[in-house]
């Protein structure tokens, strides 16, 4: 990151305007996707503007939406440079990581379309034996513990 020569510069050296900071960005060390990525979270604080001073960098004009001192506009450069650490990094692990996603979107979608139809599992459904009932789970209370209270109940109130 440069400042234009002459002008008034930021703590951070950036350009100083009266409601703006400005700085040019060399794309070999922050790729374009990443000064994007920044300047999208940043359109809701200030105005964002790009332009291309020279091939291979970009120039970055962060201008205030209301009236700002010099340290605030300081401060939202430095912000906006953290930022485009973050997406910089962002894009590089998003990139390192492609293949994986890759290949665990197609396994997912080679197990959705290998899932059994709606007429197989009814089919499957109509095969099966469903009156094995071998938990007795049908048998009514009843006729598993009889009707009425015995003597050994420890819970009868006769004995």
């Amino acid at each position: 990151m440069s400042a234009e020569e002459g002008a008034a510069q930021s703590r951070l050296g950036f350009q100083l305007g009266p409601d703006h900071i400005s700085f040019d960005l060399d794309e070999s060390a922050y790729p374009i996707d990443a000064v994007y990525g920044a300047c999208y979270l940043f359109i809701d604080r200030c105005y964002v503007y790009l332009t291309r001073p020279a091939e291979g960098r970009v120039g970055v004009r962060l201008t205030a939406q209301e009236a700002a001192s010099p340290e605030a506009l300081d401060a939202l450069a430095g912000e906006f440079a953290n930022e485009l650490l973050a997406q910089t990094l962002r894009n590089k692990l998003s990139q390192s990581t492609s293949r994986i996603r890759e290949y665990y979107t197609a396994a997912a979608l080679r197990a959705a379309t290998s899932a059994p139809s709606v007429d197989d599992l009814l089919a499957e459904l109509e095969s099966e034996e469903l009156l094995e009932d071998p938990l007795e789970i049908m048998v009514p209370w009843e006729e598993k513990h009889g009707d009425g209270q015995s003597s050994t109940d420890p819970d009868s109130k006769d004995g």
